[in-house]
């Protein structure tokens, strides 16, 4: 509902312009097209003023929602450099619980700052702490788990990497994929 009134509040200024210079030759018809500018405005207006209750009803019914569990590895026993899984596939407008484990001997990163981007942020967990807000990577030590719950907002394929030197190189590289 809201990427349509999203969508909606995109065109309408469009729509306005549109109606203000279409050229109507005939006298009777001019006072329709005042009228019809003026229930664009309207709708303008109450889109605008509604998108906060939208995102307010569409956060409330996101929390009810049961968060999607998906368990990703950043490296292993074996001090292999590769995400495990390294392709990641997210539904928009879905509740997801990433748990990110590090079993490695080796500190390793979550760096995926566009898919960050596309995203909104419930908490992300790591021991006895709680962060809210904008993540855009997560470090995780030897022996280190961390909970991202979080949900899609902006479809499309984002790269997913270590950025320790020498970590990328070694294969250290993933794909996130977002759809509708």
């Amino acid at each position: 509902m809201l990427c349509s009134v999203t969508k909606i509040t995109k065109h309408l200024p469009q729509l306005l312009i549109t109606i203000f210079n279409f050229h109507i030759s005939s006298a009777w018809l001019q006072p329709i097209q005042r009228s019809l500018c003026f229930l664009v405005l309207i709708l303008c207006f109450s889109v605008i003023n509604s998108t906060p209750t939208l995102a307010d009803n569409l956060s409330k019914d996101l929390l009810k929602q049961a968060p999607t569990e998906i368990t990703v590895s950043l490296g292993n026993s074996a001090n292999e450099l590769k995400f495990e899984p390294n392709n990641l596939e997210f539904i928009t407008g879905k509740r997801y619980n990433l748990r990110l484990t590090n079993p490695s001997q080796l500190k390793h990163y979550f760096t995926a700052k566009d898919f960050a981007d596309g995203i909104w942020t419930q908490k992300v967990e790591a021991g006895k702490v709680e962060i809210k807000g904008a993540i855009h990577e997560l470090e995780l030590k030897p022996g280190a788990t961390a909970e991202w719950v979080f949900v899609p907002l902006k479809s499309g394929k984002y790269s997913l990497r270590c950025p320790i030197p020498g970590h990328t190189e070694a294969g250290m590289t993933g794909v996130i994929t977002v759809s509708n």
